[in-house]
């Protein structure tokens, strides 16, 4: 019997052997690689890859993160020995550090070092030899600027630090350089393919992406909750591209605050935080300068050769760093033991009790959570906490605008006050006016009768547009917010009538949505 063949595949960056004829999924199984069922993989041809001639961009790895250079002038001295001999570096540790600079090192170096002072910027990147020993060199970092006699070769810095600038202060004797990358860039003319079919047979050298890996920038903690609002399902929804970026506008309208002004260089990822197409998020493809109305959120770590290949209507899956903090609705003390592997101390607040369900808190970003290492929690009792489902197939604008009003666009609870019950009526006014900026057309509108606890929203046929109303009984003549039928949409329904018919007019209900396949 003729034994089969094998080979050689890239997943992820990491060699794989397979057998003749395997699939995208074989490979996902046996990498137990990061993927989302329906996401799209980008395949890498070997043979027809081009790399372009001069890398200018490398990842360092390192013991507390990771950190990006960029090479000054290819032609020095110093950055093509670096370019030609990184690999060297990787295994050095600190060696020293003092307010201006920090060393790794030692290694021994060919290159001739110069007795004289070396004028340098914060971040500059430079070969330094103690005591001007060849057998002495180290990789220095400025972390100022100023002027020392480093026994450094005569053409001075040969990269900058341009990625993870705040890990320069936090080394110590223990930490290393693990490893070092060139970024690589892919040239139009590689043959690559980007499907969603995972019965896909892959060749010999493939190489194959199945997700992009964001590190979120501390600098933007409102960015990040922004995006973990956006890829809440996983996936990065390809609505545009350009030769310089690829974009998502599934938040397109919803506002994020300005915070971190930096160059956009390849693999940013960035959000417009004002005029047209406010709320749209973008990854680079290329380099761009700093916009005072986009404001970066983070850079992809992992995967930058997915966001090459893709294009308008693919679905790329996202893991982040940091994974958003998903303790909203949860109990005290299943909460308490999620965050306890964070290192995080949770606070009650509100009602306290161990039946009660987590709806706000302080501070409400996983960035700031973090930093702190301290999160106050606000309970409220389970009798207000109501489940709902919601008929995103048959009123998918108007869920757009409840989701937006409630919050529920941003996290797992929405809120809702009452506004007043009469009668078999609950009426309800979201505290945040989405209306100002979402439109509500007639959508799934009555016709028959209301069913009991259904939800309805007034559309834009009505002056009360906005109103969200809940019935509890049928009703043949009006719906549930009590306009006609011609104004009002249907979104959904409550799965939990008895809770809702305890609610009063001091109350505020909290919605935890329920997917389809979670009732069936």
């Amino acid at each position: 019997m003729e034994e089969l063949g094998t080979i050689q595949v890239l997943v992820n960056g990491e060699k794989l052997s397979l057998p003749d004829g395997a699939t995208v999924q074989t490979a996902i199984d046996t990498a137990e690689a990061p993927y989302k069922k329906g996401a799209s993989v980008g395949i890498l041809k070997k043979s027809e890859s081009v790399r372009s001639e001069s890398v200018r961009e490398y990842r360092v790895k390192t013991t507390k993160g990771e950190l990006r250079l960029e090479i000054i002038d290819p032609s020095s001295a110093s950055a093509r020995r670096w370019m030609e001999s990184f690999r060297q570096y990787e295994g050095i540790s600190l060696r020293w550090s003092s307010k201006d600079a920090t060393a790794f090192g030692p290694f021994s170096e060919s290159l001739k070092p110069e007795r004289n002072p070396t004028k340098l910027d914060k971040y500059d990147v430079l070969f330094s030899a103690g005591g001007y020993n060849p057998s002495n060199f180290h990789l220095l970092f400025s972390l100022a600027e100023h002027s020392a006699d480093y026994g450094a070769p005569a053409d001075g810095p040969f990269a900058r630090v341009v990625g993870g600038k705040k890990l320069l202060t936090s080394f110590e004797r223990s930490d290393r350089i693990l490893e070092i990358e060139p970024v690589i860039e892919w040239q139009e003319s590689a043959k690559h393919l980007v499907t969603d079919d995972i019965n896909t047979a892959l060749e010999e050298g493939d190489g194959l992406f199945t997700f992009i890996k964001v590190k979120l920038a501390l600098e933007s903690p409102e960015g990040a909750e922004f995006f973990f609002g956006l890829i809440k399902d996983g996936l990065f929804e390809v609505d545009d591209e350009s030769s310089s970026f690829i974009s998502d506008s599934s938040l397109k309208g919803e506002i994020c605050s300005f915070e971190n002004f930096e160059a956009r260089r390849d693999g940013a990822v960035w959000v417009r935080t004002a005029g047209y197409g406010t709320g749209k998020v973008f990854i680079s493809r290329d380099e761009r300068a700093a916009s005072v109305v986009h404001s970066v959120i983070g850079h992809i770590e992992q995967g930058i050769e997915l966001i090459h290949m893709a294009g308008k209507g693919h679905s790329i899956f996202v893991k982040t760093d940091p994974a958003p903090i998903n303790i909203l609705g949860m109990g005290f003390k299943e909460a308490a033991k999620h965050l306890e592997g964070l290192g995080v101390e949770l606070v009650r607040e509100g009602y306290k009790e161990d039946d009660a369900n987590i709806v706000k808190l302080n501070p409400s970003s996983t960035i700031d959570i973090l930093l702190a290492k301290k999160v106050i929690a606000t309970g409220a009792p389970d009798s207000l906490v109501i489940r709902v489902e919601l008929y995103d197939e048959l009123a998918p604008k108007t869920l757009d605008f409840f989701r937006h009003a409630a919050g529920l666009t941003f996290r797992p609870i929405g809120t809702l006050p009452v506004m007043m019950i009469y009668e078999d009526t609950y009426l309800f006014k979201a505290a945040k006016s989405a209306e100002k900026y979402k439109e509500i057309l007639p959508e799934n509108v009555l016709v028959d009768k209301t069913k009991a606890f259904e939800i309805g929203i007034t559309n834009q046929a009505a002056k009360r547009m906005g109103i969200v109303g809940v019935k509890t009984e049928d009703d043949d003549l009006f719906g549930p917010t009590g306009e006609k039928f011609s104004s009002t949409n249907i979104i959904g329904k409550i799965l939990e009538p008895e809770k809702f018919k305890a609610l009063t007019e001091k109350d505020t209900m909290y919605v935890l949505e329920s997917k389809k396949e979670e009732i069936e």
